[in-house]
Order: C-alpha cells, then sequence, then structure tokens
C-alpha cells in the first residue's frame, strides 16, 4: 500500500518535473522546418585545405544549433573538383530536391511539389566588400537557381567579442576587465583592419565602437586595401596619446593573403592579431542570417563573457 507522500516499500517515486513558468522557462528546442532551403556558405579567396577546414568548422556550428539544417560550401574560386564552386553548389542543391520530390511521389507519399528559394547563401565576409559581393551575386545569377542572398555577418557585437578574443590570446588584451591584473603588452590604441574601401572602413567602425567599450582603449578603423590607410590611423592613434599600438583584422581569413596583414602590422609598427577564423560566433551569425531570411526565429545568438 502507498501513501500520499510515496510508496509503502520505500523505493523513491520519480515525479514529473513542472514546467517553468516565465521569461526565464527554458526555450523548446528548435529544428529546421521540413523541406527547408539549403543553407551555402559563399567562400571567398583562394580555396585550399585550411579554407575548407575552417568553412567546415563555420557549418558544423551552424548544424549544432539548428538540428536538420542542410548547410553546404560553395567557394567563389572553386575549381569543381576538391573545392566545389558557389554556382555548381546551387545546381546540385537544386537537382537534390528535386530528386527527393519524385522518389517521394514515386513511393506514393503525398508530397506538395517543393517551391520557393532552393536555398540561402550567405556570404563569408565580416564586413561589405563590393568586389566580392559582386562575384557572389554573378555567381548566384549564372546558376539560374532561385536562391535567397543574405547581408554580410557584421556589424555585430558577438564580432567585438571574437575580436576581444583574438587580441586577448595575442597577449594585446585583457581577456576579462574586471579582474584585477594588467598584461604587459596590452594595446593602448587598437587598428580594426577591414578590406573592402571606405564601406567596409565604417562598418568595421561600428564594431570598433562596441570593441572600444569592451577594452576601454581607442579603436579606430582602416582599410588593407586603400594604400596609407593603416599608417594614417596609427598616426592618428599615436598623436591622441596611445603609445602601444596593435592591429585586430576584421576578417574571417580567406578573404584576404595572411602576408597582408604582417605587411600592415609592420607599416604601422605594431604586432597583430589572428583572423576571426572558426570562432563560434561566426556559425552562430551565419545561422542567424540564413533564419531571418526564411523566416524562423532561433534564439538569438547570446555572446558569453570573455574569460
Amino acid at each position: 500500500m502507498s501513501s500520499p507522500t510515496g510508496p509503502a516499500s520505500g523505493l523513491p517515486v520519480r515525479m514529473p518535473r513542472p514546467r517553468q513558468p516565465g521569461r526565464h522557462r527554458r526555450p523548446e528546442p528548435l529544428a529546421a522546418p521540413e523541406g527547408a532551403p539549403a543553407l551555402v556558405l559563399a567562400v571567398p579567396g583562394t580555396p585550399s585545405a585550411a579554407v575548407r577546414s575552417l568553412a567546415e568548422e563555420i557549418v558544423s556550428i551552424a548544424r549544432s544549433e539548428l538540428p536538420g539544417l542542410d548547410a553546404r560550401i560553395g567557394y567563389l574560386d572553386g575549381d569543381d573538383t576538391e573545392f566545389p564552386t558557389l554556382q555548381s553548389m546551387l545546381v546540385y542543391a537544386a537537382e537534390e530536391r528535386t530528386a527527393r520530390f519524385e522518389h517521394a511521389r514515386a513511393a506514393g507519399l503525398d508530397v506538395k511539389e517543393p517551391d520557393g528559394p532552393v536555398a540561402v547563401v550567405v556570404p563569408l565576409l565580416a564586413g561589405p566588400d563590393g568586389a566580392l559581393l559582386r562575384q557572389v551575386r554573378q555567381a548566384v545569377m549564372e546558376s539560374r537557381i532561385a536562391a535567397e542572398l543574405t547581408d554580410v555577418l557584421g556589424p555585430h557585437p558577438l564580432l567585438a567579442e571574437a575580436l576581444h578574443v583574438r587580441l586577448s590570446e595575442a597577449g594585446l588584451a585583457r581577456a576579462d576587465r574586471a579582474r584585477l591584473f594588467t598584461v604587459a603588452t596590452a594595446a593602448d590604441g587598437i587598428i580594426l583592419a577591414s578590406v573592402g574601401g571606405e564601406e567596409a572602413v565604417q562598418a568595421a567602425g561600428i564594431t570598433g565602437m562596441l570593441l572600444a567599450a569592451r577594452l576601454a582603449v581607442p579603436v579606430m578603423a582602416a582599410a588593407l586595401d586603400q594604400e596609407g590607410s593603416i599608417a594614417s590611423v596609427a598616426e592618428q592613434l599615436r598623436s591622441s596619446g596611445s603609445q602601444q599600438l596593435a592591429l585586430a583584422p576584421y576578417l574571417i581569413g580567406p578573404e584576404i593573403n595572411a602576408t597582408l596583414i604582417d605587411a600592415a602590422a609592420e607599416e604601422a609598427g605594431c604586432a597583430a592579431a589572428e583572423a576571426l577564423g572558426p570562432y563560434p560566433a561566426i556559425g552562430k551569425l551565419a545561422l542567424a542570417k540564413y533564419t531571418t531570411a526564411l523566416g524562423i526565429a532561433p534564439p538569438q545568438p547570446q555572446g558569453a563573457p570573455v574569460r
């Protein structure tokens, strides 16, 4: 015989866990909708094993955030053998969608003929770069596939977080300004290096303001692809009192030759952090562009405090 407090045997009873009320309730897990378009990451620059590894890590992060996501990689300068071009990847995604529909119909399933975009193309760019974006649009047009093209990933607070992490990894910034210790090589002025001309500099400047708030040091954006821009910004920072500068690439990595970052740091007479690379925020932002384009709303990417 059992009692109101439990069974007579004394064995524990697993009671159903009540659903937590209010705004702190854990959100229901979200999965990609059935038949959703593919997310195709448009990767700029010269393809290589390192670039492929970076892109694969970014799409892996996106898949982990949205189970069931069909995420693919297309290279702007691919060779359609080892590195599929963006154009061929879009064609392949369309062929696969048609094949799935025909297979389901042949199996006697009552399925709706697919419509809407085959893919959502997300450029792997932190900021606007007119030449590279024209290349992306051209590849989408030439594929003749219905695809939606999103904006670039920035500006965004998560990119400021990523820049902070890369600077701290290089010993050029404190990892956490709340901790009471100093870094001997911490910079007192940051050059935020972008590519894409004046438009890219202005966009980088928005993320630069967020980075300046995190580090409590001046941050100024400059263009790696404009002669004299890096040196000019370095001079402005020094004339305003900054003596120990650092260069922070506002770049994912593949869009530019890494030697240009080293040359820019030498021109400015300072050390440089690594490019953003496959920082987790990059995958989350790529997914956010995809879900916004489709009108589905997973939890917004949140930054973690830098430790």
